[in-house]
C-alpha cells in the first residue's frame, strides 16, 4: 500500500488540515491496474472530524477494492468557505497524481457522513461556481469535478429540520448572512454527480428529512440516486458495528450493517 500526507493549506485553514491518502499498489499478478478512489470527509458538527468516521470506513472501502483518501478539514473556529475550499484542494491533488496512483479516470467519489455529507454536498452543489476555483487558482474547472457523491446520515437543510449547531459552527458571524444559502435542498442542479444516499428513520441528531428533502431535490433534478432508510438507529453510526462503537456503545445496528455492502456494489456498477 501506497501512504501519503498533504499538509493542506488554504485561506483560514488550521493546522492540523491534512489529506491522507491510502493507494493500493498494482501488481503483475493482479487484472486490475486502474481503481477508482473515494475520498472521505467525517462528520464532527464541523466541531472537529469523528474519528470514528476515517480510518474505519477507508479500510472498510480499500477491503472492497478501492484507492481512499481522508480529508481532515479545518472546523470550528475556521468557517466557511475554508472547509470547501480544502475539499477542492483535496481533489486537485487525488487529479494530479491520478496516473502515478492508478485511479480510474472519471471514477473520483466523495463520501460524507453527517456534517462531512454537508460538506461534500455543499461541493458538488457549488463545484461550478467561480469562487472555487478562484480562491484554487485553478484554471481548470473540470479538474474539480466529482463524479460521485455518497452520503451517510448527511446534514443537508438549515430549516425545520436543521442540525442548528452545524450551521453556527459553519458560518461564525455570517450565520445570519448565509444560513438560508446553505440549505442544500435549494442547490442541487443536474451538475450534481450520481448519489448515494443513506439514513435512519429514528435519528434524533439529524432527522430522516434531510436525506428525504436531498433526495427529492436531487429527482427534481434529474440526477441519479439511490436512497435507503433503515428503520432503527442512533446518529453517528459509521460502520453500525462493533469496529466504530463509541465509548457509549450505542452505536450498534445490526440493520443497518449492510449499508456499506449496497454502496459498494453501487460503486461496482457505476464506476
Amino acid at each position: 500500500m501506497i501512504y501519503k500526507e498533504f499538509e493542506i493549506k488554504e485561506k483560514g485553514s488550521l493546522e492540523g488540515a491534512k489529506l491522507t491518502v491510502y493507494i493500493q499498489e498494482p501488481s503483475e499478478s493482479l487484472y486490475i491496474k486502474e481503481r477508482p478512489l473515494i475520498l472521505l470527509c467525517p462528520g464532527g458538527g464541523y466541531g472537529y472530524t469523528s474519528d470514528r468516521e476515517a480510518e474505519p470506513l477507508a479500510l472498510s472501502f480499500m477491503a472492497k477494492g478501492y484507492h481512499t483518501a481522508i480529508l481532515r478539514y479545518s472546523c470550528h473556529p475556521a468557517t466557511y468557505p475554508t472547509a470547501l475550499l480544502e475539499l477542492g484542494r483535496s481533489i486537485l491533488i487525488i487529479r494530479e497524481h491520478a496516473k502515478e496512483w492508478n485511479v480510474k479516470e472519471e471514477s473520483l467519489v466523495i463520501q460524507g457522513c453527517s456534517a462531512g455529507g454537508h460538506l461534500v454536498a455543499s461541493y458538488s452543489c457549488m463545484w461550478k461556481d467561480g469562487f472555487i476555483a478562484e480562491g484554487l487558482g485553478a484554471s481548470n474547472i473540470e479538474a474539480l469535478r466529482p463524479n460521485g457523491l455518497i452520503l451517510c446520515y448527511p446534514v443537508i437543510t438549515s430549516g425545520e429540520f436543521a442540525h442548528r449547531d452545524s450551521f453556527v459552527k459553519l458560518l461564525g458571524d455570517k450565520y445570519d448572512e448565509l444560513v438560508d444559502e446553505m440549505s442544500l435542498e435549494n442547490r442541487v442542479s443536474y451538475s450534481v454527480p450520481r448519489t448515494f444516499m443513506w439514513h435512519t428513520f429514528t435519528d434524533q441528531s439529524v432527522p430522516v428529512e434531510n436525506s428525504l428533502l436531498f433526495a427529492t431535490a436531487l429527482r427534481k433534478a434529474g440526477v441519479s440516486t439511490e436512497l435507503h432508510i433503515f428503520p432503527e438507529g442512533c446518529h453517528g453510526l459509521s460502520l453500525a458495528n462493533e469496529l466504530t462503537l463509541s465509548m457509549q456503545k450505542k452505536e450498534l445496528a445490526p440493520a443497518c450493517e449492510p449499508w456499506i455492502d449496497m454502496a459498494g456494489r453501487w460503486m461496482k456498477y457505476y464506476f
